[in-house]
């Protein structure tokens, strides 16, 4: 768990679950895998296993204990949907998380079809509680297949996370979606990313009104190329007020 979290769209990771295999190409530079495995044979080390799949039954009541309501990205450090992890652990972490209701929390995911079966399970005739924001990562036209689940799962709050963006995505489908973040890769051998792409996916965003948010252009580190795009800061959320920019760009669109 990080208390202040340097990630742009979000205030605070929680973990109950760290380490994850890779499934496509967006996981090919994983920064969190990365991270783990400096620290695999370190005695005593939370990562002591590097980046293999582990189970933090000790973490699952954290954000009960915040009381201050704030944004948590959950699993940074993992999927929550990984195929290996126990459904009655995911349960659990959905217990604390309807328990700690104040927060806002942000489960993200690649593997959609899970998320689908999960949700649809828990939820069978309501939507997720809307303080649970459900989304699916995107790096290219091809992973854009994982709309389609999220699109089809009983959630509150729908959310893609097109990061890092690898090629052109086309033409997306926004039907029932929230909030789109964008982001290059970051880190050694990081892949560039267009803006033409970036551009494309933000003027999809603004003609359907959905909120948009643009994390960073990537590079060596996350901030070495910087935030802006077109000029401007892009830092929308869900039901939050656009800049006058924004807004004009909305009205001509």
């Amino acid at each position: 768990m990080a208390e202040n979290s340097a990630i742009e769209w979000t205030d605070t990771t929680w973990n109950p679950v760290t380490g994850c295999t890779k499934i496509s190409p967006g996981c090919d530079h994983c920064y969190a895998a990365r991270f783990s495995e400096r620290f695999r044979g370190v005695p005593g080390h939370p990562f002591e296993t590097g980046f293999d799949l582990t189970l933090r039954p000790e973490r699952l009541l954290q954000p009960i204990g915040w009381k201050r309501p704030r944004m948590v990205f959950v699993n940074s450090m993992s999927d929550l949907f990984h195929k290996e992890i126990p459904q009655a652990h995911i349960a659990a972490v959905f217990d604390t998380m309807e328990r700690a209701h104040w927060h806002t929390y942000q489960v993200l995911t690649k593997r959609s079809s899970l998320l689908q079966k999960f949700i649809n399970a828990r939820y069978r005739t309501r939507p997720a509680p809307r303080h649970i924001w459900l989304g699916v990562s995107v790096e290219d036209e091809k992973a854009t297949t994982r709309i389609a689940h999220l699109q089809a799962a009983n959630a509150g709050v729908r959310f893609l996370s097109i990061e890092p963006l690898l090629a052109p995505v086309g033409k997306l489908d926004l039907t029932s979606i929230a909030w789109v973040i964008v982001g290059g890769e970051s880190g050694p051998g990081a892949r560039p990313m267009d803006a033409r792409w970036v551009i494309d996916i933000r003027n999809q965003c603004v003609k359907v009104r959905v909120a948009f948010f643009f994390k960073q252009w990537g590079g060596f580190s996350p901030k070495a190329g910087g935030r802006l795009l077109e000029g401007q800061e892009w830092n929308e959320f869900p039901g939050r007020r656009t800049t006058q920019k924004q807004l004009e760009m909305q009205a001509t669109a």
